[in-house]
């Protein structure tokens, strides 16, 4: 369940709920109790980086690793 961030613009009180996404918004502070509650947009808590697997997964031949020919790795292949 993603986590939403709010705002209310009453009193300015923040807060954060795990909602579903079907659940409907929250309007009501918890703070002062005004009906002015809104989502604010927040920045991604994980960022995907690298030579991850969305870089080589689903390639095939030599479409596979486009980002670069660095062969070099942190994990050694044990035969």
């Amino acid at each position: 369940m993603p986590i939403y961030a709010y705002q209310c613009s009453a009193c300015g009180h923040e807060m954060e709920a795990l909602q579903k996404m079907s659940d409907t918004p929250l309007t009501e502070c918890p703070a002062c109790h005004a009906s002015s509650l809104t989502k604010t947009v927040t920045a991604a808590a994980f960022r995907l980086g690298g030579g991850g697997w969305y870089e080589t997964d689903f390639k095939s031949g030599n479409k596979k690793n486009l980002a670069g020919n660095d062969t070099s790795s942190s994990v050694s292949k044990v035969d």
